[in-house]
């Protein structure tokens, strides 16, 4: 059976886009969604390492331009040998046919420098203007108006506010703009042969990937995405296409690249499946008196502090808010300080998209430019 011909078998269950460049990824399946009860005591909150994110495991690459690439052909070694033995065993693909296929694969360059070289370390001031931009709020508006059906529909079926489904997808790609000029295949068989310290989360993709073209009837050379294989107007890794991306047309295909309305119901269910709260805020703006809330800044991005426990080392939120809200205080850089928020549940459920604060504000306070435009 040749890999242009894999037949279909039943769906597995289961994130700076800009004019610079584009976006990328996921990992796999559930998350646990946690909120603490009120703790009166001040105790600092414990120091936890996030878990793996569903559909990012890097920032958006919109930041750098694109890199001068030199490429190299896939070694068949041990490890690729390795891994096409397992598709076979699991998966009934063919030997000699996956094998060539990954032939065709090559190893470049510049993915591996744009994987080395993360954009987390960016000021928040710095990131902000990245996404807060004029053509790119339009542009929103824009494309809301050009979709405004879909978006009713899906908001009304599973509860997520239309501007934050707009705001993922100008984040991610300018609204499809930029969807990436790599092939998925190429990118990663790179990352995952090439790369060691992320090879087990992007050999898995490289399986989710192969998996859904032959889902989809889709020839695995042919598809683009980012530099870690994101893919489409909403940049999902292919495990995360797999598990959460949604057919709104009904035709038998979930067509992320060329369908928005696909892409506005996939963005939609991916929120949906995180918990996303209904007619809830995301974040709002805190002032402190003083330091003393610095221990409870943490890189856990779960909410794990009560307001009330924050009353007491000096932070108040500029809007009312019970005290028993479990929230997340978030310290963003500016060129004078620290600019506090307090991040709700819904603030954590965008994290689940890319596991970086700056993101999730990015994307809230792009969704509201928008929503006030429209």
């Amino acid at each position: 059976m040749s890999i242009m011909k894999f037949s279909h078998c039943f769906y597995y269950t289961l994130a700076i886009t800009a004019a610079l460049n584009l976006t990328s990824c996921s990992t796999t399946p559930e998350r646990e969604i946690t909120t603490l009860p009120e703790t009166k005591e001040i105790v600092p909150p414990v120091q936890v390492e996030p878990a793996r994110p569903v559909i990012k495991p890097t920032l958006p690459e919109t930041i750098k331009p694109p890199l001068p690439t030199q490429t190299t052909p896939l070694s068949i070694n041990q490890n690729v040998r390795g891994f096409v033995k397992r598709m076979v065993a699991k998966h009934h693909f063919n030997e000699q046919d996956l094998t060539e296929l990954l032939q065709s694969a090559v190893i470049k360059d510049g993915i591996l420098k744009q994987i080395s070289s993360p954009s987390e370390g960016l000021p928040w001031h710095k990131y902000r203007k990245i996404f807060l931009t004029e053509a790119r709020i339009e542009g929103g508006v824009k494309f809301w108006r050009e979709n405004a059906q879909a978006l009713a529909t899906v908001s009304e079926q599973t509860g997520v506010a239309p501007e934050i489904i707009v705001a993922i997808i100008g984040v991610e790609t300018g609204y499809g703009k930029n969807m990436g000029n790599h092939r998925v295949l190429d990118a990663l068989a790179t990352l995952a042969f090439a790369y060691p310290p992320r090879s087990p989360f992007f050999t898995s993709e490289l399986e989710q990937f192969l998996l859904l073209c032959r889902e989809e009837n889709k020839d695995p050379r042919e598809p683009l995405g980012s530099y870690a294989g994101a893919m489409g107007y909403p940049q999902f890794m292919p495990s995360s296409f797999r598990s959460l991306a949604k057919d709104f047309e009904h035709d038998g295909h979930r067509d992320i690249w060329k369908n928005p309305r696909d892409a506005i119901a996939s963005v939609a269910n991916y929120f949906q499946k995180n918990g996303w709260q209904q007619g809830q805020g995301v974040a709002v703006r805190a002032e402190a008196i003083g330091m003393h809330y610095q221990p409870f800044l943490s890189k856990d991005l779960h909410p794990n502090t009560s307001l009330g426990q924050l009353n007491q080392v000096g932070v108040n939120p500029i809007e009312n808010l019970p005290t028993n809200t479990i929230v997340k205080l978030v310290a963003l850089q500016q060129l004078n300080g620290d600019e506090l928020w307090l991040g709700l549940h819904n603030f954590y459920v965008i994290t689940r998209y890319n596991h970086s604060p700056l993101y999730a504000m990015a994307a809230h306070q792009l969704s509201q430019e928008i929503k006030q435009r429209r």
